[in-house]
């Protein structure tokens, strides 16, 4: 073979060796490991020590006794149009406590505003008119209690206040019902479970209509979990409620509170406290509560005592 060829020959053999896949030695596939991801762990904890520093600064105000009055609307009372008002009474041994938004944290006592059985909204300057916008006609209950900062309730008796109202000529329906400071009240044509301020403090509320509430029979009202929690809030994240005309197990009664995340994890509650739960994930989770008896069947009053949010989880 002539030198020119047997090069060229040689040249040929090399590009096609270095085509071919390398050989793993063990005569095994290579993979490339991927991670899966985290399942959630949730586990009650004692109260966050950041909320017992809190406690602390705040004084006696954790052992007032809040109470609060509907003056606005009345009992049984009939709206004509789509625009509500609200006004509310405080009064009781407040040691100091006074709803009030501190403009450097965003935060402050509050009072828990909540049409038919949407998320609740909050109400910091009782002394300012609060509005609710756009509400759709019909039968609608208001219920109202005060609130912590970090959005603990108070439960004592005189707390809870609930006024049922009929509105005539109502708001359009594919639209939300909104306060007047834009604070979303209810989603467009919500049923029961499910912009810069102007100078009233109001909403507009989702379109939203009252289930038959018998305020005489045991009543679950949902107020936290609610919306997004970032950065250290998602360390440990409450879970409270009020309950109305209802005992629970622990407390000397024969109710208990089911909760539900996720349709995964759950657990009963059998004290008449708020509870934190630990180990969530980034994303959206769905938290169930529902008012049981002792053997963990329903109890039902005008479909309030099983209540579902969504609630989103963002870690950085």
């Amino acid at each position: 073979m002539k030198p020119v060829l047997a090069l060229l020959f040689l040249s040929v053999l090399i590009l096609f060796a270095s085509c071919q896949p390398a050989q793993n030695n063990s005569n095994t596939t290579v993979t490339t490991a991927v991670t899966p991801p985290t399942a959630q762990e949730l586990k009650i904890i004692p109260r966050p020590q950041s909320i017992e520093d809190m406690m602390k600064q705040r004084g006696e105000q954790d052992q007032a006794q809040p109470m609060v009055k509907i003056v606005s609307p009345a009992k049984n009372a009939t709206i004509n149009g789509s625009t509500v008002e609200v006004k509310l009474e405080l009064s009781g041994d407040l040691k100091g406590y006074m709803p009030h938004k501190d403009p450097a944290t965003g935060k402050g006592n509050h009072i828990h505003v909540i049409l038919d059985n949407q998320p609740y909204e909050a109400y910091y300057e009782i002394g300012q008119p609060f509005e609710m916008r756009n509400v759709a006609e019909g039968k609608h209950t208001l219920r109202v209690f005060p609130s912590r900062p970090w959005h603990e309730s108070f439960k004592n008796e005189g707390a809870f206040q609930m006024v049922s109202f009929t509105v005539k000529g109502g708001g359009d329906t594919s639209k939300p019902t909104v306060t007047n400071s834009g604070q979303k009240m209810a989603s467009p044509s919500a049923s029961p479970g499910a912009s810069p301020a102007p100078s009233r403090e109001g909403k507009d509320f989702a379109s939203s209509s009252a289930g038959n509430v018998d305020p005489a029979k045991p009543l679950l009202t949902y107020s936290r979990p609610k919306g997004e929690y970032t950065g250290a809030d998602t360390a440990a994240i409450m879970i409270d409620f009020w309950l109305l005309n209802a005992k629970l197990q622990g407390d000397g009664g024969e109710y208990r509170v089911h909760y539900t995340i996720d349709n995964n994890s759950s657990g009963f509650i059998d004290n008449w406290n708020p509870i934190w739960l630990t180990g969530w994930t980034n994303g959206k989770h769905i938290v169930k509560l529902e008012l049981t008896d002792k053997n963990g069947q329903p109890i039902d009053n005008g479909g309030y005592n099983s209540t579902s949010r969504e609630i989103n989880v963002v870690k950085q």
